[in-house]
């Protein structure tokens, strides 16, 4: 008890990428830029989506969420990281560490599956049309996406707890730029060998079975739209699908990486390169990648402006 009180009142020093001042100067104003573009481009497709009648639509609500989901993440991480990547103190607080910790993992894990969400509002969409509006009611949507929050604000209630109760024994130099579980499992003065068991159960929930039932519709999607006769209609359908499937493929990809390679084949300064194109990257593509193949929000999105110009 003696050691964990301690361990609670301490600061963590964030060594992030301390040895090397030039990249950190370069990396300031890159994570500058694309915190920037993140705010922009989510709160863009959180308006348009909500002033637009025609976007009034599952897909919208669900990619509504995705944007205020990539929004908190991102602005759990990047104030802090440009603090550090700026100024001499490379420090963050025991209780700012916890609440980085519990905000980031809970709005990730919720990512992970609302994600498939979409996925499954694209199956419906595709291969049963006829009764895409009967199924994907907004009370369905409504209650999917809570589930979506639901089940990652649990995974982060149990899983950063379980983390967050190792005994650090006065070590607190954390070889990363954020307070993420694995870099914090590094720091444990005993065996982690249950916490590790944890993560990697974890990381099958929410890593491997969501992208591989995403894998499944998208694959009868496909069949269905090679049976659509309009090259056209086949079109549309292949681009709005490609966009999610990007999305999913970057972001997936790269936590995977981080989360379910072996601990001994971890190489610590590409991990944090891998966590900040995931933490950092990844939220700034997602509008970028649904309105510039998406035709409904393009267009909706020069209305929008168009009329902002008209009243100006």
């Amino acid at each position: 008890m003696e050691r964990a009180n301690e361990s609670s009142l301490m600061s963590f020093i964030l060594l992030g990428f301390s040895d090397n001042p030039r990249l950190e100067s370069a990396l300031f104003v890159l994570v500058l830029f694309f915190y920037i573009l993140t705010l922009v481009g989510n709160f863009a497709i959180i308006i348009i989506s909500y002033v637009d009648p025609l976007l009034h639509t599952p897909m919208y609500f669900f990619l509504s969420n995705l944007s205020l989901l990539d929004l908190c993440f991102t602005t759990s991480l990047a104030p802090q990281t440009l603090v550090n990547l700026r100024g001499p103190e490379k420090t963050i607080t025991y209780g700012g560490c916890v609440v980085q910790l519990y905000i980031s993992l809970a709005l990730g894990s919720t990512e992970c599956i609302l994600l498939a969400v979409m996925a499954l509002d694209r199956y419906i969409a595709v291969c049963k049309p006829l009764h895409y509006v009967a199924i994907m009611n907004p009370q369905l949507c409504q209650q999917l996406a809570s589930l979506s929050w639901l089940s990652g604000l649990s995974n982060s209630l149990i899983h950063a707890t379980f983390t967050l109760q190792l005994p650090l024994c006065g070590n607190h130099r954390l070889n990363h730029f954020i307070c993420e579980v694995p870099a914090l499992l590094k720091l444990a003065c005993v065996d982690t060998t249950v916490n590790e068991l944890v993560l990697f159960v974890v990381s099958i929930l929410f890593l491997l079975i969501p992208p591989a039932l995403i894998l499944i519709s998208y694959g009868f999607i496909s069949q269905a739209v090679l049976r659509i006769k309009s090259a056209e209609a086949r079109h549309k359908a292949f681009s709005t699908c490609s966009s999610h499937l990007t999305v999913v493929i970057i972001f997936y990809g790269t936590i995977i990486y981080m989360y379910l390679q072996p601990g001994n084949s971890y190489a610590q300064d590409q991990g944090k390169f891998i966590s900040l194109f995931y933490t950092m990257v990844t939220p700034t593509l997602n509008p970028i990648i649904y309105t510039l193949r998406n035709k409904d929000m393009k267009v909706a999105l020069k209305t929008l402006l168009s009329k902002k110009l008209c009243s100006l």
